[in-house]
């Protein structure tokens, strides 16, 4: 019994470091590309276009990082990460309230065929923004909303999705809650606002991350609505950066850049992080 109790310790020893090995071994698979843009952004150009390039970090961090943020290619990248911050925001916030009222009026209102449009709204997730975008830029081009803020959010804030979340997430809080507010003359919204968006919140979180990052990502739709460079978003830039023809690409400024595009994602995983897992993994409402 002894021996078979220590070879079953031994085994599990063996299995952990080989799990420690596999892990290890994809997160430098993963890092190592981040690391070469971030190693080509802080060197000179010609240090990148001769073989081999380097492997470790040049001086030229502020001069490449400054020259991004301040001058870009077509236009400096600052702006263009305000602007993917607002569409982002704007996006995430956007559905997250549109999506908490709709799922919020299916489950505790009764009306006629609410059933019917929940899963008119649910069937609108075979119609992603590439199918109807030929239709959705006539709206937007019609209402005058072209190179505008809001002509990149409001098309992109309805989300089947997070309205089937809340949904299914409201229909597991007591109907003694809604019962006990209704006895103590509570209305509608104020037990919605008090009792359903707090027992949400790690729900509203981790969809927040999620309709976040997605936003961020946006490029076939900013790219067909927006004419003026000043309201090109940051995955844009990194686009119209790259040489077309006989161009030279300043290689350094581009790298900067895109180092420079994932650091708002990661600053909102990283903050909300333990938010966002208990959002996708707490079965405990």
């Amino acid at each position: 019994m002894a021996a078979q109790i220590e070879g079953m310790v031994e085994r599990r020893g063996s299995g952990l470091w080989l799990t420690h090995l596999f892990m290890i071994v994809g997160v430098l698979i993963i890092f190592f590309p981040i690391w070469l843009a971030f190693v080509a952004s802080t060197v000179t150009q010609p240090e990148i276009v001769s073989p081999p390039m380097p492997i470790w970090p040049g001086g030229e961090f502020w001069n490449n990082y400054s020259k991004a943020l301040v001058s870009g290619v077509n236009v400096p990248v600052a702006t263009m990460l305000l602007n993917s911050l607002i569409m982002a925001v704007g996006i995430a916030v956007g559905k997250i309230i549109i999506s908490l009222l709709s799922a919020f009026a299916i489950v505790y209102f009764r009306f006629p065929g609410r059933n019917l449009f929940f899963w008119m709204i649910f069937l609108t997730l075979m119609l992603p923004v590439e199918v109807r975008i030929v239709p959705t830029f006539e709206v937007v081009a019609g209402f005058g909303m072209l190179n505008s803020y809001t002509g990149l959010i409001f098309p992109l804030i309805a989300s089947a999705t997070a309205t089937f979340l809340f949904r299914q997430f409201f229909m597991t809080i007591p109907d003694e809650l809604a019962e006990a507010a209704r006895v103590d003359g509570s209305r509608p919204m104020r037990f919605f606002i008090d009792i359903v968006v707090p027992m949400s919140r790690t729900n509203i979180a981790a969809l927040f991350v999620i309709l976040f990052i997605y936003g961020w990502n946006q490029y076939l739709w900013p790219l067909l609505i927006t004419t003026d460079p000043e309201m090109n978003t940051i995955v844009m830039g990194i686009k119209q950066m790259f040489p077309s023809g006989d161009d030279i690409a300043d290689w350094p400024v581009i790298m900067a850049t895109s180092i420079l595009a994932m650091i708002p994602p990661i600053i909102v995983v990283i903050s909300m992080q333990k938010l966002f897992i208990s959002g996708l993994v707490d079965s405990e409402k």
